[in-house]
């Protein structure tokens, strides 16, 4: 039988990843208590390359926010993004009229089509105490046939997600949602139309695995033959697979075709597997464009150039909403939902 394991190497940032995902952008900052405006006052902010603050100083980064942290209105096409939310605030907004807030727990899957501006700042609530935060962002690729559809992004509630809890031998806890694919009967929600999750035969998943200290538990195979199954130990001591000990923030390759069966060292363990079958097509990246060729990254320039991808319909790039507001997702249709 071939390795389980078929390479490991730190983790980087962004996080490398294999088709057909592009990567996983992981953010974690211990942002102070917020002011009324729910962002920080000029003498917190001092020393920072405000507008470009990707540098931790103090325990957190401002990105490209100049009082709210976050990421300002820019555009995306060609692609998804599958926003994750372990802690804080996101309020979501873009140029097709869609916003949102979410919060620890929930996640945003937005298909990016052939062009979209939106904006993703992360207000600081907390007036008293501190505002912890933590969020993935993982970049899915899209098949050439998908690259031109119109825009369209959904909401996975944290209520609605699925979640298995194991319990090994010891009564050590493994607790693993289920954001996309199947897993020992746990069914993910549906992902938009047009992703290439939406077909089981790409086998993609997308799960967060948090094990207990001393905790034991077997990763099944793929049901998809041909997928590429990336495991990624963001946070914990030590892990072993296979024999092999594998020490915090590592990236794990697998064999997506055996059982892995993970032993957890003395902390808990956290982690999160990305899987899937590979589309197979050339790449072309300019930032925030994907696409197959150069002419269609120029044709794609072109159109944003022209367009705005629908312009900006908010008084603010820097949009956010009340304190008060809630979990809600407003969509492109107008509907709207609340949390």
């Amino acid at each position: 039988m071939n390795a389980i394991i078929v390479k490991t190497e730190p983790l980087g940032a962004p996080w490398k990843a294999q088709d057909p995902f592009m990567f996983c952008a992981y953010h974690r900052d211990e942002y102070p208590e917020g002011n009324e405006q729910s962002g920080l006052n000029p003498d917190q902010l001092k020393g920072r390359d405000l507008g470009h603050d990707f540098v931790p100083l103090n325990g957190f980064r401002m990105y490209h926010g100049s009082m709210v942290p976050g990421f300002p209105y820019h555009p995306h096409s060609g692609f998804e993004t599958v926003t994750i939310a372990v802690e804080g605030v996101i309020d979501h907004t873009d140029s097709l009229g869609g916003a949102g807030r979410f919060k620890a727990g929930d996640v945003q899957w937005l298909t990016s089509g052939r062009g979209i501006q939106h904006s993703e700042m992360f207000p600081l609530l907390n007036r008293d105490t501190g505002n912890p935060f933590e969020l993935f962002q993982i970049w899915l690729n899209l098949p050439a046939k998908s690259k031109k559809v119109d825009p369209f992004y959904k909401m996975l509630w944290r209520e609605d997600i699925p979640l298995l809890q194991a319990e090994d031998e010891n009564g050590k806890i493994t607790q693993v949602n289920v954001i996309a694919g199947t897993l020992n009967g746990k069914k993910a929600l549906n992902p938009p139309p047009d992703s290439w999750a939406a077909d089981p035969n790409n086998g993609v998943a997308i799960f967060t695995i948090k094990m207990e200290a001393g905790a034991t538990w077997t990763l099944p195979a793929s049901d998809a033959a041909g997928t590429h199954r990336n495991l990624y130990f963001y946070r914990g001591s030590n892990i072993t697979i296979d024999g092999q000990n594998i020490d915090g923030n590592s990236r794990v390759v697998l064999d997506p075709m055996q059982d892995a069966t993970i032993k957890n060292g003395d902390k808990d363990a956290f982690l999160i597997m990305l899987q899937g079958k590979p589309i197979g097509e050339p790449v072309v990246q300019y930032g925030p464009f994907v696409a197959n060729t150069q002419q269609e990254i120029r044709d794609t320039m072109a159109l944003y150039q022209k367009t705005q991808f629908g312009g900006w319909p908010w008084p603010m790039k820097e949009q956010i909403f009340d304190r008060s507001k809630g979990r809600f997702a407003r969509y492109s249709n107008g509907i709207e939902e609340e949390k």
